[in-house]
């Protein structure tokens, strides 16, 4: 009879479903114990993608939530008139709050507008308020019109005595005077890609807008990070588009995949990121793992600027 159990809870042991509880718990584990090495600057990087519904607002709240919980302080810029990403993080951002839209317009101080999350003390957040779906009309007439974000970002991060040591900026789907203010404002451009049908659609379209950028108003930025996103592991199509993306862009896409995850879904109606509505879920992990490996392949790009020769060490 005891060989019997014993035999029952080896087969239990070995179900897809608790292999996965275990796979879960040894990331875990793994996360508790990781040490990171914060950027020795500030790192800024555009969350983009002329796409909609791949989950950019959401990638931006939940990295930065994930970056300020290994220690890195964290500014999200909400560029999108809905303003999710304010929503997310728990920041008020009603008609009357000071928003992006003064900085953008009335060239009001960053300082000035940027509050901190209830999630951290590390997080901050320059909301959107729906002042800022009339910004692209208004802008067209102002001097320098898509350098005023950078301006202000610039200002903001001399003057500040603990500058953040990441920059999250969330734009809208399309392209236009936003869009172009975040590309200018930053060096990185991060893209999350869902892995559906189609997900590589408008991806050329957005390249395109990024070497445009380049070449007219801002040398420096590249595409340094793909976000796999939505991830079913159980269908062949999300296998298929990862294997794609990655066979397309194999130095940026991270290793890490954001799985389909109900938890992620439902944070953001409670006026917070899956990192502090259910920590321990799987899309919350896949999250802080996303964040870890973005600080770490900052070292690696240090690294590789210091003529490092230990690339194959790990």
């Amino acid at each position: 009879m005891k060989h019997s159990d014993n035999a029952v809870t080896s087969v239990d042991d070995d179900t897809p479903l608790a292999r996965e509880i275990a796979d879960l718990r040894a990331r875990r584990r793994a996360l508790d114990d990781v040490h990171v090495r914060l950027p020795s600057g500030t790192r800024t990087l555009t969350v983009s993608n002329q796409k909609g519904g791949v989950g950019k607002t959401t990638t931006t709240v939940n990295i930065a939530a994930a970056l300020a919980g290994v220690g890195a302080r964290v500014l999200v810029i909400d560029l999108d008139p809905q303003g999710n990403a304010s929503t997310a993080l728990g920041v008020p951002h009603t008609a009357d709050v000071p928003s992006v839209y003064d900085v953008l317009i009335d060239e009001f101080p960053l300082a000035d507008i940027v509050q901190t999350s209830p999630e951290s003390p590390l997080l901050t957040c320059a909301p959107s308020t729906i002042h800022l779906a009339g910004a692209e009309i208004e802008l067209v007439s102002h001097v320098a019109r898509e350098h005023r974000l950078r301006r202000a970002l610039d200002e903001y991060l001399a003057s500040t005595p603990e500058p953040p040591h990441v920059v999250l900026i969330d734009c809208p789907p399309s392209l236009g005077l936003l869009t172009i203010n975040a590309f200018t404002a930053a060096s990185e451009v991060l893209i999350p890609i869902q892995c559906e049908y189609y997900a590589l659609e408008g991806l050329s379209q957005l390249l395109g807008s990024v070497q445009m950028i380049q070449k007219h108003l801002n040398p420096p930025l590249h595409v340094s990070t793909i976000l796999l996103t939505m991830y079913d592991g159980r269908t062949r199509l999300a296998q298929q588009v990862a294997e794609e993306v990655r066979e397309h862009f194999p130095q940026q896409v991270l290793g890490t995949v954001i799985p389909r995850s109900v938890r992620v879904s439902e944070a953001p109606s409670f006026g917070q990121t899956v990192i502090a509505y259910d920590g321990q879920s799987a899309g919350a992990v896949a999250y802080r793992e996303a964040a870890v490996e973005l600080l770490a392949r900052s070292d690696h790009d240090d690294a590789d600027d210091g003529e490092s020769t230990n690339e194959g060490e790990s």
